[in-house]
């Protein structure tokens, strides 16, 4: 019988669209839906939530950026400390390199000649220290560029589906009634492929991002009427 392994690898692209994703469909929907309490004119809802979006998608695309940068710098700032270790305490370093192998159960003889092996490569070795020891993987040196476009154009995307239905209304209430319709059943499904990805319950999944949604723009909404009256 073939055993097929379940478990799921989250993909950089999809962290960032979720990211994105939702608080494109979130915060667009909660700005409109409070707008909608005590503005009259749609025009002025839509610029609103255009100018929201764009404000928006470069805020999430800058943070996605520098979180990207980041990594890349904080790995290569530890991969030149282990470059440096390995030069001045080579000793020390084996002796972390066995203690690796002793902890996966191999034999006193076996630690020593695995770790004689590896060494012979320092770029091996200072790749192997940073895997191990610091548990940290090379991040793409794209990352950030990529991380930054990826967020932004997801929170562009979520942001126009709460935002649409204005552009064919004449009242903003009436915008809100086919913006929530539309928005809720995105965030339902949002959530539960997002759920269904990542193992967990997916209808519950979906419930609960629509739930948190419908909460925020409510919110929004009963505010908006309570300030302006």
């Amino acid at each position: 019988m073939t055993h097929q392994e379940k478990h799921f690898t989250g993909s950089e692209l999809l962290r960032d669209i979720v990211i994105g994703m939702s608080d494109g469909l979130t915060v667009p929907f909660a700005l409109a839906a409070g707008l909608s309490g005590t503005v009259k004119d749609v025009n002025l809802i839509v610029i609103a939530g255009l100018a929201e979006i764009a404000a928006g998608s470069i805020a999430m695309g800058l943070g996605g950026y520098l979180a990207g940068k980041t990594e890349v710098d904080h790995y290569q700032s530890e991969l030149k400390r282990e470059y440096e270790e390995i030069e001045t305490v080579p000793e020390r370093e084996r002796e972390e390199v066995e203690t690796f192998f002793a902890e996966l159960g191999l034999s006193r003889e076996l630690q020593q000649k695995a770790a004689a092996e590896l060494i012979t490569d320092k770029d091996r070795w200072a790749d192997f220290m940073m895997k191990y020891e610091l548990g940290l993987e090379k991040p793409d040196a794209a990352r950030a560029t990529k991380s930054a476009l990826n967020i932004g154009v997801s929170y562009i995307v979520g942001g126009l589906i709460p935002l649409s239905p204005y552009f064919f209304v004449s009242e903003g209430l009436q915008g809100l009634k086919i913006s929530a319709l539309i928005t809720i059943i995105c965030l339902f499904i949002f959530g539960y492929f997002k759920s269904r990805i990542t193992g967990l319950n997916p209808v519950m999944g979906g419930i609960r991002v629509a739930v948190i949604g419908t909460i925020a723009a409510g919110c929004a909404f009963g505010i908006a009427r309570l300030i302006g009256g």
